[in-house]
């Protein structure tokens, strides 16, 4: 099993699932329901959807829809600025949905009005759930449209989880502190931040951590050692050259994920300064481009490939509960966090 180019089944006219759902007077869900012959759909209903099937001319491929009756399909919403989350990410949810014989169906989007025609693709590709992996994750609009549709969803790496939803995370805020403290351990009381992404709640999160750390320790923070990133390795360029360019450079820098911290690693040796010798460098989520980069960073694990598969089975077993016409609570998950500690920090005299 694994993931699905989506040809077969996506409507070929202009309409979309919620055309449909709104010339019927029901829910996208509904739409969907019929669309795949769910027999919980009352016959006054499915007789008002079909027509409006019919008067917008919205067409499916009724035999790729047929050839895939009973199959378990779960739909992945992604927008994540940073390659390496996405792949860790995928190793997970690829991973579970061979174990539990799913198929996973990604959709990319960009924006708000593209979220919408994503969501609206997956469902007409027979998504019977969907996972919504950071920034989407905190998207008022992409979950309001999840809400609104009634399709089992997850969210996953949000700091501040819905409680109408199922999530898998980890304590963001622990984490930075954590981090924040073992840099402080080590003798670094000058030290740089570069935040994420501002409608991340992880983002925000990991920046307050390190602030309250900082105060905690005794230690003023001043406007000009905090630069503003959005989680990609270009943005954690800018971000460092901004913090290294100043006339007493930091002793240290906490990346708010890898792909800055690796940047501001290239930075450093383009400065001809030695890492960590001149200056520390750390960041968050530990993935790949950790252990890839010279010298290899120091950062929090957040094990991502491993919350993407609790987010998949947590997601199938909603989707197997509405099956059986049974109830389902959504539930929270929080997965353990782990400071590895390598060669790109070091005790500072």
């Amino acid at each position: 099993m694994g993931s699905e180019t989506k040809q077969g089944d996506r409507p070929t006219g202009g309409a979309t699932v919620w055309d449909v759902a709104q010339k019927a007077g029901v829910s996208a869900m509904t739409v969907s329901r019929v669309i795949n012959g769910n027999a919980s759909v009352s016959d006054k209903t499915r007789e008002k959807v079909n027509k409006a099937i019919q008067e917008l001319n919205y067409q499916v491929n009724v035999a790729a829809r047929a050839a895939r009756i009973g199959t378990l399909r779960v739909g992945l919403l992604y927008s994540n600025p940073s390659a390496a989350f996405l792949s860790a990410f995928l190793v997970g949810a690829l991973g579970e949905c061979s174990q539990t014989g799913a198929h996973l169906i990604l959709e990319n989007c960009d924006n708000l009005r593209s979220q919408r025609k994503a969501i609206d693709r997956l469902i007409a590709d027979g998504a019977d759930g969907i996972l919504v992996p950071p920034p989407l994750c905190d998207s008022k609009a992409a979950l309001k449209q999840l809400a609104e549709m009634g399709i089992p969803s997850v969210a996953v790496a949000t700091a501040k989880p819905s409680q109408q939803m199922s999530a898998v995370r980890i304590d963001d805020y622990e984490g930075a502190l954590t981090m924040t403290k073992h840099l402080l351990a080590l003798g670094h009381t000058d030290i740089g931040f570069i935040k994420g992404d501002p409608e991340h709640t992880p983002a925000q999160l990991r920046y307050q951590a390190f602030i309250d750390a900082m105060r905690e320790a005794g230690h003023h923070v001043p406007a000009e050692r905090v630069a503003q990133g959005m989680f990609t390795y270009r943005s954690g360029l800018l971000a460092a050259r901004e913090l290294l360019a100043q006339p007493t450079r930091p002793t240290a820098i906490f990346a708010s994920n890898d792909d800055m911290a690796a940047a501001v690693i290239a930075v450093a040796h383009g400065l001809h300064m030695q890492v960590p010798d001149d200056i520390a460098v750390c960041g968050f989520d530990d993935t790949p481009v950790a252990t890839t980069v010279w010298p290899e960073l120091t950062t929090i694990h957040q094990p991502i490939t491993e919350m993407a598969r609790s987010a998949v089975a947590l997601l199938v077993e909603h989707i197997r509960a509405r099956r059986a016409g049974q109830s389902y609570m959504p539930q929270h998950r929080l997965m353990p966090f782990t400071l590895v500690e390598r060669e790109s920090t070091e005790a500072h005299e």
